[in-house]
């Protein structure tokens, strides 16, 4: 599997496209709010003559969600997520408002649910949903076992872990979760995150300070 990663900057926010040897393809994470950002998405896809297969949200929080409706529009998918996180988009134009701006374009609502252990294919490769809830109550991380990584979202960062301040958001349950489900995974698993850099389930188990 190979994997692109994009930063977008209303908020910086990592974005991510998937994609194996057949071409096919996933976007994780369309946080594009720009013209420029989109078309950047856009183009990559297109000038590498992916096939794109799925449209999918860790979480519905403002910053990751921007391009869904880009997406809808040029792709024709409609965004996947968990439908626990469906409410922020009813929630999107007053909390762009609070942050000083205004939405381009309506948001639309996921076109799929998917629950723990929901299995995402494209071409040759699996991605196996994890339900992380606490900085969202629908917050996923996606699994690719076989590319020993995972796309965390904002459940966990290099250093550190998601914020659970905001509605429905749980510390306690953000942070048994991480324990429970991610930190079970192999420790050199690689972990693609919503914002910042990579890390390792290894290295966070070991020196991540909300856990020590």
């Amino acid at each position: 599997m190979k994997i692109k990663r994009f930063e977008f900057n209303m908020f910086p926010v990592n974005c991510y496209v998937l994609w194996d040897e057949t071409k096919e393809a996933v976007v994780i994470d369309a946080g594009c709010f720009y013209d420029e950002e989109k078309q950047t998405l856009k183009n990559f896809i297109i000038s590498n003559q992916l096939t794109l297969k799925h449209v999918l949200n860790t979480h519905m929080h403002l910053d990751h969600i921007f391009g869904n409706t880009f997406m809808k529009q040029e792709f024709g998918l409609s965004p996947e997520g968990n439908q626990a996180d469906e409410f922020w988009i009813e929630k999107a134009p007053q909390q762009s408002r609070s942050f000083g701006f205004e939405l381009r374009e309506e948001l639309i609502l996921l076109g799929k649910y998917l629950c723990d252990g929901d299995l995402v294919t494209f071409g040759n490769t699996t991605l196996e949903s994890i339900h992380v809830p606490g900085h969202s109550p629908g917050s996923l991380v996606y699994y690719a076992k076989a590319d020993n990584c995972i796309f965390s979202g904002d459940v966990l960062f290099q250093g550190s872990i998601g914020r659970a301040d905001l509605a429905r958001g749980n510390f306690e349950e953000l942070k048994d979760g991480i324990c429970s489900r991610l930190f079970t995974l192999p420790a050199e698993t690689i972990v693609y995150p919503g914002h910042g850099n990579p890390t390792t389930i290894g290295i966070e188990k070991a020196e991540n300070p909300f856990f020590r």
